[in-house]
């Protein structure tokens, strides 16, 4: 697919500047609506399109009514906030204010699109959440929906930066059958060939030899949030990665070097370098960023590389539109590790013993490895507990997640903390 309109609707959420939006525009999508929360990136999304986007809290209300676009839009598609799940943070998952991924979920009860598409940080693929990924894929087939998750490197789509992110994508049932991953096409650039015609710009003598020592993909970049201060590619590995490509890591230049700077310059990367690290460039992926320096370069870090998103989207179109065969998905899900013990408690009727539940769940664990599972779940779940003769036994009683609750904490955290959400 190249781009062609497939007749197919979209509406985005935690739009972000457009990484994924260009994408799903590449692999045939048309927008309906995105909302974004950050003035800046809304500013670049209206600089860019004519699509309707909204600015503010994506669960507010006031922002946009998602009944309004029940049965209208094909997919459903967003980049919901990265903190709950990073391996950098405090990793509080259903419990972070930011936390919008269960709640996404709960947009397709509302909409019913027939395809759901979610990206994340790598993070949401670990051990801590795995109770909550099927909790996630449980609501999902509740809903009709078959649904997998896999981890995608950019730099196997045609992106010169590792940049692994988490994806979920779900289908209606019907559809599902001709649903297939994206094929790897691995790139063959570096960040030397990406950036030699930016670095040699203004006559930079040392431009050929930085390229031919910047001669392996880029780390992740790391855009930041409005907690931080100015612009850096990263925290200290990804500095010290950095430094080995030839890269002065600890800020961004406003411009490439020029004819009078010595050979053996490290030189530090501009915006308009880190835009064609993350895949935007001349041509199909060309993007005006609006802003400052520090703004157009979170804009640019937080964002899905746009070759990734589209071909992540063209494999969603394809399955929507039925091409190709055919296929038995219970045989080609990814091999992601779920949670026995919170699968035991979501299906048991009622309270369960510490031995009633490995045995049920086929797990065998010492008192304290037990606890420890016990105690990591409870920070995603309600867990009731109870003495009992045989000692505690255990219930689950609820997912604490925000799914769209008038009362739910998240809505007082969330106003206190609004000034630091970007």
């Amino acid at each position: 697919m190249s781009g062609v309109s497939t007749g197919l609707k979209v509406i985005e959420i935690c739009a972000g500047a457009g990484g994924q939006a260009l994408g799903l525009e590449r692999a045939g999508f048309e927008h309906e609506l995105a909302v974004e929360i950050d003035e800046n990136a809304v500013k670049t999304l209206r600089a860019n399109r004519s699509w309707d986007v909204r600015i503010g809290d994506v669960a507010d209300p006031g922002v946009w009514n998602p009944k309004k676009y029940s049965g209208k839009v094909d997919l459903i598609a967003g980049g919901v906030p990265c903190p709950p799940f990073s391996i950098a943070g405090k990793q509080l998952g259903a419990t972070d204010e930011r936390d919008l991924f269960a709640w996404a979920v709960e947009l397709a009860a509302i909409i019913e699109p027939r395809a759901l598409m979610l990206e994340n940080v790598r993070g949401l693929s670990m051990p801590r959440f795995s109770a909550y990924r099927q909790h996630v894929k449980d609501r999902l087939s509740e809903l009709g929906y078959w649904s997998d998750w896999r981890l995608l490197h950019a730099s196997d789509y045609g992106v010169p930066q590792l940049r692994p992110r988490f994806v979920l994508v779900a289908l209606k049932s019907e559809d599902a059958p001709w649903f297939r991953w994206p094929e790897k096409k691995p790139t063959q650039e570096t960040v030397g060939s990406t950036l030699l015609d930016l670095m040699a710009a203004n006559g930079w003598p040392g431009a050929e030899k930085w390229a031919e020592g910047a001669n392996d993909i880029a780390p992740t970049i790391v855009g930041g949030s409005k907690k931080h201060g100015g612009a850096d590619l990263g925290p200290t590995r990804a500095k010290r990665a950095w430094a080995e490509l030839g890269v002065d890591a600890m800020g961004v230049a406003n411009s490439a070097p020029d004819a009078d700077d010595p050979i053996d310059l490290v030189p530090k990367l501009t915006t308009e370098m880190v835009e064609r690290i993350q895949g935007w460039g001349p041509g199909e992926y060309s993007w005006n960023f609006t802003g400052l320096k520090t703004s157009r370069y979170r804009q640019i870090g937080n964002a899905f590389p746009p070759p990734v998103a589209r071909a992540v989207g063209e494999s969603i179109a394809e399955a929507l539109l039925r091409k190709g065969e055919a296929r038995d998905l219970s045989v080609v899900e990814a091999e992601v590790l779920h949670d026995r013990l919170y699968t035991a408690l979501r299906e048991a009727q009622g309270f369960l013993t510490a031995k009633q539940l490995m045995k049920a769940s086929g797990e065998a664990l010492d008192a304290e490895r037990f606890d420890l599972r016990i105690a990591n779940l409870a920070r995603d779940f309600l867990i009731e507990q109870q003495d009992d003769p045989a000692g505690k036994s255990y219930r689950l009683a609820g997912f604490k997640g925000f799914v769209g609750q008038d009362g739910h904490e998240r809505h007082v955290r969330f106003a206190e903390m609004r000034s630091k959400i970007s």
